[in-house]
């Protein structure tokens, strides 16, 4: 915002200028509470910001039940229009976790942040197609990338996790949203709540 502009609603919720603005109002229009939830994601997650997150998957090996484990291990993630990106190797058991069932659930560290998502190994860091993506990442984690990823190794990769739900539940409760990326909308934004 300059001195003789006017907030935008982002920034009277949030009291800061937003870095996505792709799902708020137009024209002094009231954000709807799902645009509140997902102003208050990117205010979190976004701008490029390095965020530690809790990253579950599936692992490929049974219990002593017969049933599938869940395995959490804390990674580094830039979260940008509700995908988190996280730079590791393609042979790491994440990502094989990951080829063998998609589903994933993540937590973002001290921030009241969590839901599922869809991961996906889009591939060696250097692959063309993740120029962009590299760029980015390589950036956002400045202090430590070169330390901790081999990019001439062709397993060195980039993995998407594609939120598809995601809860906000800040200051004990009194903030809470239940976010559907996939059909845009917040559970308080239908009736009865």
């Amino acid at each position: 915002m300059t001195a003789t502009s006017e907030p935008t609603p982002t920034e009277l919720l949030l009291g800061e200028t937003p870095t996505s603005t792709a799902c708020w109002p137009k024209n002094g229009e009231a954000m709807s509470r799902y645009a509140e939830g997902v102003a208050r994601i990117e205010a979190s997650c976004g701008g490029g910001k390095d965020n530690v997150i809790a990253l579950a998957t599936v692992t490929t090996e049974l219990n002593a039940a017969g049933q599938a484990r869940p395995a959490v291990r804390e990674v580094d993630a830039m979260y940008e229009d509700g995908v988190f990106y996280v730079t590791t190797t393609a042979t790491s058991n994440k990502v094989i976790q990951i080829a063998a069932n998609n589903e994933a659930a993540f937590a973002v560290g001290g921030e009241g942040i969590y839901g599922h998502g869809i991961a996906e190994n889009l591939g060696w860091v250097l692959d063309p197609k993740n120029a962009a993506w590299r760029g980015k990442l390589r950036e956002a984690f400045a202090d430590w990338y070169d330390a901790a990823n081999n990019e001439q190794d062709p397993n060195c990769a980039i993995v998407a996790i594609r939120v598809t739900s995601c809860s906000i539940f800040q200051d004990h409760g009194a903030v809470r949203y239940d976010l559907d990326l996939v059909n845009k909308t917040e559970a308080g934004d239908g009736p009865g709540r």
